[in-house]
């Protein structure tokens, strides 16, 4: 069953003991029941050492916190920064957080932990104004109109075609642009038209999660700073999060999972590249902590 997550072998020896390190932080059981086991994550080693050290305080407020604070989005003193892997993103993040959502059953500020430059957390109703930028920025909500991630481009296409016009019925009669030919004299380097065709599909910049119970989620979508967005639907995907929603479905992700999934997605479908990982450590603190956490209900069973 190991052979699963050295499977990356081509790598280097380095990425094999970082994942022979994290099979020691879990025990064979929990391994094979584990379905983040496949992940190239960076080595948990820290996290494992500021477990057993317990609590610490946050450099910034002094709070008593478990490897991370959530109100100051900062790792505690026995988590060294340099020791946390940093992800960068092909695009920016923002998290719309219900005020009601309590901050330390959040995932979102993992995203904000590992992807510091290029994610923001807002606390609603402060939220940014988005309507001048919708022809680039999109939402992540299972609405009727929600469309897949693969058809982005097609409908950002849409959206910045109709410019300032809000009305989709006023709009849907203009007749769609042909695109235009170039001349003989303008012949181009073949790798710049792949180039040029390429920021066409990636004209996303920015991706809107929302990080709420559902049952809370319906008083940010109709707020009107979101009307008008692209909204996408992910692929159905199962849910490792210990703390699901009584009552809902195995396919409601956390807000973390849904980022990481989000992005997998968008890497394969959007970019046309092979996905090797590169999103991974995303789930850092995650897949720790649910393996924590799933070892902690194996030992209560047991007794």
């Amino acid at each position: 069953q190991i052979t699963m997550s050295l499977s990356s072998s081509a790598q280097g020896p380095k990425r094999s003991t970082e994942c022979l390190e994290s099979l020691e932080l879990q025990t064979p059981s929990s391994f094979q029941d584990n379905p983040l086991q496949q992940l190239q994550l960076a080595s948990q080693e820290v996290l494992e050492k500021a477990k057993k050290s317990g609590r610490s305080k946050c450099p910034r407020c002094s709070s008593s916190r478990m490897f991370y604070c959530y109100t100051c989005f900062v790792p505690v003193e026995t988590v060294p920064t340099k020791e946390i892997p940093t992800v960068k993103l092909p695009l920016k993040i923002d998290i719309i957080k219900h005020p009601n959502e309590t901050d330390g059953k959040s995932t979102a500020v993992h995203a904000k932990l590992l992807a510091p430059d290029d994610v923001t957390i807002y606390k609603y109703p402060c939220i940014p104004e988005y309507e001048e930028k919708r022809h680039e920025i999109a939402l992540i909500f299972p609405g009727p109109n929600s469309v897949s991630v693969k058809d982005i481009a097609f409908h950002l296409q849409k959206y910045s075609k109709k410019g300032a016009c809000n009305s989709d019925d006023d709009c849907s009669k203009e007749p769609v642009l042909k695109q235009a030919k170039i001349e003989p004299k303008e012949e181009r380097n073949p790798n710049e038209c792949i180039s040029s065709s390429r920021n066409e599909a990636t004209r996303l910049k920015k991706i809107i999660f929302i990080d709420s119970t559902w049952n809370q989620t319906n008083k940010i979508i109709t707020d009107e700073r979101l009307q008008g967005l692209l909204q996408i639907e992910l692929k159905t995907r199962k849910t490792c999060f210990w703390r699901h929603q009584k009552g809902k479905p195995d396919t409601y992700l956390s807000t973390i999972e849904a980022i990481y999934y989000f992005l997998v997605d968008y890497h394969q479908e959007i970019l046309k590249e092979n996905y090797k990982g590169q999103y991974d450590n995303l789930l850092f603190f995650f897949s720790f902590m649910y393996t924590l956490i799933k070892n902690a209900k194996c030992c209560a069973g047991k007794e």
